[in-house]
């Protein structure tokens, strides 16, 4: 089955289609809601479904998006894909991303998008409650906070995650001279907000192979191009040294897709966690010259990989379904 992200141009991930007409035509049924957080910003979330009630629903999916991304470009082509299989999906915008409120791309502490995505999947998961079983899907920082959800509560997450691209580690590549990085300590305590010139190269350039899926990245409404605020790559950095330190901690089924040549998320990263998590079931692929977002690729790298995804959810919602008892959360 193609990825949607085929039908996608440079300037709108639904191409010559509505966002209506492109629903219908993979048969997928979509919602929006939003709800307001504790600190008093409004979350916004959305979900997608198959249209069709022949078949049963072969499980839930909660999609987590990356850093400066939303669940409204290219990760939503993939909850269609998702949706167009048989799954539900849902996701949540963080802070300052998206259609939520908040500063622009700033993530001083991770704890409240923790929380807010609790917050959003709860209510996900008592609409399609156990015995169906509910996955993670995350993407560069989601998958780092698919970690941190599960490592939060492993009764609730334990049916199984993908992670695509994980942010488990920056790549060597990415990183500034040491003396930026020492640096960025000191302004991100005086000055928490500015825009610090932290990385080697901007994101898009280095993420998507295909020059139309770069400029389709760029053509997101709510995109910018400045770098991250230094609080914000302070604690990103911080959130990388946090799952490395508990990787031994992770027990949820667990499938790790990367590509070889990323240059943002170390791929080495990825083989460590695959190789110190403590799940019994864990598979890793390292697609050989394939760039940080997998979406980004070739057609048929794009379907090779995607294949992937979807035959292993398909494979764990069918033991799950096989096996009475699991999936209870």
């Amino acid at each position: 089955m193609a990825h949607p992200v085929a039908e996608a141009d440079e300037k709108s991930p639904f191409g010559r289609f509505t966002a209506e007409e492109f629903y219908a035509r993979h048969g997928v049924l979509h919602s929006t809601s939003t709800f307001v957080n504790p600190r008093g910003l409004r979350i916004f979330t959305q979900r997608w479904a198959p249209a069709g009630v022949d078949a049963p629903l072969l499980g839930a999916i909660a999609v987590v998006h990356g850093f400066t991304g939303e669940s409204s470009w290219t990760v939503q082509l993939t909850a269609v894909h998702l949706a167009k299989a048989g799954f539900a999906v849902a996701a949540v915008d963080y802070q300052g991303h998206g259609f939520s409120d908040g500063l622009q791309d700033h993530i001083p502490d991770i704890v409240p998008v923790l929380d807010d995505c609790d917050a959003a999947f709860a209510r996900f998961r008592a609409d399609y409650p156990p015995p169906l079983p509910c996955f993670l899907y995350g993407e560069s920082l989601g998958g780092a906070i698919v970690l941190l959800l599960h490592l939060r509560d492993k009764e609730r997450w334990r049916d199984g995650a993908v992670l695509n691209g994980a942010m488990c580690g920056v790549s060597p590549r990415f990183m500034p001279p040491w003396p930026v990085e020492h640096l960025l300590w000191a302004v991100a305590a005086v000055a928490p907000t500015w825009h610090l010139a932290f990385s080697r190269g901007n994101m898009p350039d280095r993420s998507f192979r295909v020059p139309w899926k770069r400029a389709l990245a760029v053509a997101r409404p709510r995109s910018t191009m400045a770098p991250p605020r230094a609080a914000t790559a302070r604690e990103l950095l911080r959130v990388c040294r946090e799952v490395q330190s508990r990787f031994q901690e992770v027990e949820l089924p667990l499938l790790v897709v990367h590509g070889g040549d990323d240059t943002l998320c170390d791929p080495e990263c990825a083989e460590e966690l695959h190789r110190r998590a403590g799940s019994e079931d864990k598979t890793l692929r390292v697609y050989p010259g394939m760039w940080h977002q997998l979406v980004g690729e070739p057609e048929e790298n794009v379907d090779k990989v995607f294949g992937d995804v979807l035959d292993w959810f398909k494979s764990h919602a069918a033991a799950a379904a096989a096996t009475p008892g699991e999936g209870q959360q």
